[in-house]
């Protein structure tokens, strides 16, 4: 569980974005962190238990969880910091570009996620290639009780009006195969983020998306 004064820091960061306010509440800051922190090494070893790749890995919360400062370099909102806490849960960390789990800790806007965002050009051909070569397996784990509990099928953001190129308008997996990402995600209310039971929530819903990562990550090394 988190502590309110967690979600109360990023409340009112998203009031005061800006540096001198940041260094004046900097103590808030890392009281904030040390909380996400903890919260995050308890599901990583717990994640273990779900998923053989991360029991594999000696995977830490440092190398999970991004950065608060923003990159604005291309961006017109000029606003230093994230209002969030995110954590990218995979056998290499934030860092490694594959499939694997994300966190989202942000009062009104919390979720549970995983999959592949917007893989390159040459992954994104693989995992297509993977789904039209087995689309019943692919189906399956979109249909098991235990991804369905959590999730209502993958998201359609960005993704192609026609089918990419190879690939005809009567292919079987042709819905699939026009995704730029493979991604499912479960909103978390922000009650449940300073209940007992948030590490459990996560990691079950962790569990259901299990297979689909799992099934993309394959597809990376085939």
């Amino acid at each position: 569980m988190l502590q309110p004064t967690t979600l109360a820091f990023l409340s009112d960061l998203k009031a005061n974005n800006n540096k001198p306010w940041f260094d004046a509440n900097r103590p808030a800051y890392e009281a904030a962190k040390a909380d996400v922190v903890q919260l995050v090494a308890q599901l990583i070893e717990e994640l273990g238990l779900v998923d053989p790749a991360i029991a594999e890995t000696p995977l830490q919360a440092k190398s999970c969880i991004f950065r608060i400062n923003r990159d604005v370099r291309f961006s017109s909102d000029k606003s230093p910091y994230k209002t969030n806490f995110g954590a990218w849960f995979n056998k290499g960390g934030k860092k490694l570009a594959s499939a694997g789990y994300y966190l989202n800790i942000e009062p009104g806007n919390s979720f549970v996620a995983g999959g592949m965002y917007m893989p390159d050009p040459t992954v994104l051909t693989t995992i297509r290639q993977e789904i039209d070569y087995n689309l019943n397996e692919f189906e399956g784990l979109l249909n098991d009780p235990a991804f369905t509990k959590y999730f209502s099928g993958l998201s359609r953001e960005e993704s192609l009006q026609r089918p990419p190129k190879g690939y005809t308008v009567d292919n079987p997996a042709v819905e699939y195969l026009k995704l730029k990402s493979f991604t499912a995600s479960h909103p978390l209310p922000d009650a449940a983020l300073t209940k007992p039971t948030l590490p459990k929530q996560v990691l079950n819903a962790f569990a259901g998306l299990q297979p689909l990562v799992t099934y993309l990550n394959r597809a990376l090394v085939e």
